[in-house]
């Protein structure tokens, strides 16, 4: 891009120095630079091992206003807690202004920085560089990542002070700005837990634990970081369904800089007076918040200890935080369920190596009515099924006696695409299902797999939805989603209001705030969830070929390597607590893929695999 640019502009090589010495890498910039209009890239990345820390050096005598402007971008990618060392290249003034954790702004190849020579060329006292790159996400003031696409472009101004004689930034962008590659160095996502407040999930007396997926700095101090990010609450997306256990007001106790466990995995959090008072019960959920917060960080904690006005609160290991509070994704299934080729509902153990799939017991394993897609409860006790012809809805018991009886739901669609998607059941053992009739599109919810529906309202749906699936918590749901023949991944709320229902006594239901998962997919085919914030995606980039790859609810990409290529891939299963092997529908058959291993062919005639959910 840069040749027809004024100035003679050209891309340059990275710039970056880093010094190695005593587990620490020091970023120079103090280099010599031309300024005569050069367009440069400066993705700075200076790779090393995870756990050497990085900083940047001040900016040197007599420095350039080119070299100031990339120290400070070196700065930014640096492990400095505070930023101290980048406030070293503003003035003054514009480093009390500064606000680095009002944003972070990523991009995809790094920055490039283009001066205008004519702009500069008659100030003695002030010099301009533009910043340009192309964005695709940002981090907010909490630290919850979303995807943002577009162009880049901020023009960062200096001055040379007339006491010192030195250049520095008056005008910095806000926030930080930095490279992908730069950011996935230094943030890592980290789940925070809350608790499910819409009575979709969990109970009283054990609440379900819902994961707020944020982003932190690696290697600054994570632990603390966490602690702190969860007693702030949870992220604005997230809080309208879900609730914390500490008080309000409750934060680290005045003067604790950081926290670590000690050599028996215990970590003791002192919190403030606004904690002193809460009972055991309430204590129980908020050290389970705790634990499961930071045991997504790290496996060194297994013991919380909570402390308030000089005395323990409570210590919750790892089984009193599980009976505390409930985590969908911990629940191992007893069986993969799929179609045979008589298109029957049959079972085989979850995570065995057997081959043998029998018909499950009940009316879906007879045959009686070919089914073309099934979902079974979380509880393994009953199953729904969609007819070959996409026509109907069976519910049926998971027991060995008992007819089909009545469809539950007909759709009214002519086209066999224009009619029901495959079901899904939530945490507290309700049936979700999409009718796609153009006519009446309707996403419904059945009442423990019975009754009659509700139909949840979908303020924002731009489109048809084509498949779903309820997140464990109960919270969330995945939708695939297709307009102009696009299908597109996106994660909605689930939201319970008071008011009933138009024409229905029960609470009117809502899906919210829909945002997208998959921004560089142009086409989903199959997900499922494979983790409390994670999902497994199969689907194409424009013009591409198809490829499944994992996601963050978010819309951010896990750095876990995606799973092993797989050609004619249908539909796609895993569990959310990873345990069970991913299983796929796909022109082989049905095939799994255990942990670590390749994909291997389970049945050769089988079609719409699925785990409980």
């Amino acid at each position: 891009m840069g040749a027809d640019r004024e100035g003679g502009a050209r891309r340059m090589p990275r710039r970056a120095v880093a010094y190695a010495a005593c587990g620490v890498v020091l970023l120079s910039g103090c280099a010599s630079m031309p300024d005569d209009g050069e367009l440069r890239g400066v993705d700075y990345t200076p790779r090393q091992d995870s756990q050497v820390r990085v900083f940047a050096v001040p900016p040197a005598e007599d420095a350039t206003p080119q070299d100031i402007v990339d120290g400070f971008l070196e700065a930014l990618t640096s492990d400095d807690p505070h930023y101290e060392t980048a406030r070293l290249y503003l003035t003054p003034a514009a480093a009390k202004k500064w606000e680095p954790e009002r944003s972070t702004t990523v991009l995809a190849n790094g920055m490039e920085t283009y001066v205008d020579a004519a702009e500069n060329r008659d100030s003695g006292s002030s010099y301009y560089v533009t910043l340009s790159g192309t964005q695709i996400g940002a981090l907010d003031a909490q630290e919850s990542y979303s995807p943002a696409g577009g162009d880049y472009r901020r023009q960062i101004q200096l001055s040379r002070s007339k006491k010192t004689g030195q250049w520095r930034i008056t005008r910095p962008p806000q926030g930080i700005v930095i490279g992908q590659s730069d950011f996935q160095r230094n943030y890592m996502s980290v789940n925070k837990y809350y608790f499910a407040s819409n009575g979709v999930a969990g109970t009283p007396s054990r609440p379900m634990a819902v994961a707020d997926p944020v982003y932190v700095r690696e290697r600054v101090d994570p632990m603390t970081h966490m602690v702190r990010s969860l007693l702030d609450g949870p992220t604005v997306w997230l809080d309208q369904v879900v609730r914390t256990s500490f008080p309000t007001g409750a934060k680290l106790k005045a003067g604790v800089e950081a926290l670590a466990p000690d050599d028996q995995n215990k970590l003791t959090v002192p919190l403030n007076d606004s904690a002193a008072r809460v009972g055991p019960a309430k204590c129980r959920e908020m050290a389970a918040q705790l634990l499961f917060t930071l045991q997504n960080l790290t496996s060194a904690v297994d013991q919380i200890e909570l402390e308030a006005a000089g005395r323990q609160l409570c210590l919750v290991t790892d089984d009193g935080a599980e009976a505390a509070a409930a985590r969908g994704a911990t629940e191992r299934p007893g069986y993969l369920y799929f179609l045979d080729g008589r298109h029957r509902l049959v079972r085989m153990p979850a995570g065995s190596e057997d081959k043998e799939a029998p018909a499950v017991p009940g009316a879906l394993g007879t045959g009686a009515k070919q089914l073309w897609a099934a979902a079974v409860s979380r509880r393994e006790d009953l199953a729904a099924g969609v007819s070959l012809d996409r026509h109907e809805l069976y519910v049926s018991p998971l027991e060995s006696e008992g007819a089909l009886g009545e469809p539950l739901l007909v759709s009214q669609g002519k086209a066999e695409t224009d009619r029901l998607t495959a079901p899904s059941w939530d945490a507290a053992g309700n049936l979700w299902v999409a009718d796609r009739d153009p006519k009446r599109p309707r996403l419904l919810v059945f009442d423990d797999g019975k009754g009659k529906p509700l139909e949840v309202e979908t303020p924002g749906l731009d489109g048809r939805i084509d498949s779903l699936r309820v997140a464990a918590d109960g919270v969330r749901i995945a939708l695939v989603v297709e307009k102009d023949k696009r299908q597109s991944l996106l994660i909605g709320r689930i939201e319970r209001s008071d008011k009933p229902a138009e024409s229905d006594e029960r609470a009117r239901m809502s899906v919210i705030e829909l945002r997208s998962a998959t921004p560089v997919l142009e086409e989903v085919t199959t997900m499922s969830w494979v983790g409390e914030s994670r999902l497994v995606v199969v689907g194409t980039e424009q013009g591409g070929v198809q490829q499944m790859q994992y996601v963050q609810v978010d819309g951010s990409t896990p750095e876990a390597p995606a799973p092993a290529a797989l050609t004619g891939v249908e539909e796609i299963a895993g569990t959310e607590d990873g345990g069970a092997p991913l299983v796929a529908h796909s022109e082989d058959g049905i095939v799994r893929m255990p942990t670590g291993e390749q994909w291997q062919k389970v049945v050769k005639d089988g079609s719409a695999p699925v785990y409980p959910g």
